[in-house]
């Protein structure tokens, strides 16, 4: 695409006479607000809180195009340059690796591109983002907007007061909350607030099974509230909604829509490696905004800032039923790796499966790599051929996961991929070669959290075999038993 400017106005050129590709204009002017335009109602709710491409818009250009001379649509460059080096707006890539060129049959020249954004439609030197400017959509509100009916621990209740607060004075908060403290409930009356203020509200996680698993909780807490739920294929994604629950890769669709954005699982992958899911998150939110930090298992720095008071934070040591976290045994079971390769496991580790069969206890069984624990899967059937595998890439992975909620399954093998976001009411947890360096403090922690997470079963047994303790090892079970120390010290563990 091509544009001259016409006075204060940017006007689409196909001819190269006197145009230019958008990334090219130094300036990109903004008409001012025509109140007596009859804008199209459509576009406002597709365009709100958006950056877009012209590409993702049903509408004709010249529509679009009006809009924009009326001061309702915004353009913005998708591709911005400094010293000849670009940099995306969309996604915040300043690698030169991660940019290309093709010749651009719409502006007739070679054209830089974005790869690292790709999926979610090419953005290239001459491709404009797309907002808008005019007046915001309006949802009525119900008389009551939250009508959950559950009562919130004393812990809940202390963490969801200051939720509360950082969301009237758009502050930053990061709710650091033990595995199954119940810190989707801790949300509910800041939404509350913020809605009750007109506000707009974004959770958002880096994992499809979190918004799927979220979405139908808050539709319950807040019937009469529309809410958006977007992933990959989602059917809302041009849904405006008061409620927005979105993985961190659907955010590079938004610009300055939301007033507050709660970005739970702060510490999961690939929001922590990604920095252009971070960029996403902060473009998302309104330049004032509050932003709520939910996690488990904040990271060293973040851990550090919390103490020293450079973060504003607020715990919730303990789990709704009262009672403690299980506190990892580590067992010593040599070099489990090259008893593997005879088609042998360590005694000790049998042991404790034999046990968990014998007593009908389900059990969680954690390997560091798909290969060792594929290896393993028919040693360990000898014992029971009912048990099974599963990791990332397996596609009978969610029918697996509900076997095993069915009590289907007697053991369920595992990589990472269920150290967090699923929940199975009486287990016991093993990890398979904890020293493994796949497994960080953080996994080791979200792994303890599987167990003893429903008032039915609050205990669990929780064991690291391992070949040579380690460093992450030794923080994981400091930072549950701090956590215990902290849950009594405040009164909200029974003793």
């Amino acid at each position: 695409m091509r544009y001259r400017l016409n006075g204060t106005i940017l006007i689409p050129q196909r001819e190269k006479e006197n145009s230019l590709p958008i990334s090219k204009i130094q300036t990109i002017p903004q008409p001012s607000l025509n109140p007596n335009f009859p804008y199209n109602p459509d576009l406002q709710l597709l365009l709100a809180g958006k950056q877009l491409l012209l590409d993702d818009l049903l509408f004709p250009h010249e529509e679009i195009q009006k809009h924009y001379e009326n001061g309702y649509v915004t353009y913005r460059k998708g591709i911005e340059y400094s010293r000849n080096r670009p940099a995306c707006s969309r996604c915040g890539n300043k690698e030169e690796n991660w940019f290309a060129h093709f010749p651009c049959s719409r502006c007739g020249e070679i054209c830089h591109y974005c790869r690292k954004c790709l999926m979610m439609g090419r953005i290239s030197a001459c491709t404009p983002l797309l907002g808008w400017n005019g007046p915001t959509p309006k949802h009525p509100l119900p008389n009551k907007i939250l009508e959950w009916k559950g009562k919130l621990s004393e812990g809940q209740q202390a963490a969801s007061n200051q939720v509360v607060e950082a969301v009237i004075t758009n502050k930053e908060l990061l709710v650091w909350a033990v595995c199954g403290a119940g810190k989707t409930e801790v949300l509910f009356e800041g939404i509350e607030s913020a809605l009750a203020s007109k506000k707009r509200v974004c959770i958002t996680t880096p994992r499809t099974d979190v918004v799927l698993e979220l979405t139908p909780r808050l539709k319950a807490a807040f019937p009469g509230i529309t809410v958006a739920s977007l992933y990959g294929g989602s059917e809302d994604r041009h849904l405006y909604a008061p409620i927005t629950i979105a993985t961190t890769h659907q955010l590079l669709r938004f610009y300055h829509a939301f007033d507050t954005v709660i970005l739970d699982e702060v510490d999961a992958f690939p929001y922590t490696v990604e920095e252009s899911l971070q960029y996403a998150a902060v473009q998302a939110r309104k330049p004032v905004s509050a932003m709520i930090y939910l996690t488990a298992t904040p990271n060293e720095k973040w851990q550090r800032e919390c103490r020293t008071g450079k973060r504003a934070f607020t715990t919730i040591p303990a789990r709704f039923h009262r009672h403690p976290l299980p506190v990892p045994h580590f067992t010593w079971c040599g070099n489990w790796q090259k008893q593997l390769k005879k088609d042998k496991l360590p005694t000790n580790i049998l042991h404790w499966i034999k046990e968990r069969l014998e007593h009908n206890k389900q059990a969680l069984l954690f390997f560091p790599h798909i290969a060792l624990m594929e290896k393993a899967l028919p040693i360990l059937r000898k014992l029971a051929s009912d048990i099974e595998a599963v990791h990332a890439e397996d596609p009978d992975r969610k029918e697996k996961v509900q076997k095993m909620r069915n009590k289907e399954i007697p053991l369920l093998l595992t990589t990472t991929i269920l150290e967090r976001g699923v929940t199975f009411p009486n287990i016991d947890v093993a990890v398979i070669g904890a020293e493994d360096n796949i497994f960080a403090e953080s996994a080791l922690v979200q792994i303890a959290g599987r167990a003893g997470r429903s008032k039915e079963y609050p205990e669990g047994v929780v064991t690291f075999f391992h070949y040579g303790k380690t460093e992450e090892m030794i923080k994981a079970r400091k930072q549950i038993t701090a956590m215990n120390q902290e849950g009594y010290r405040k009164g909200l563990l029974d003793s």
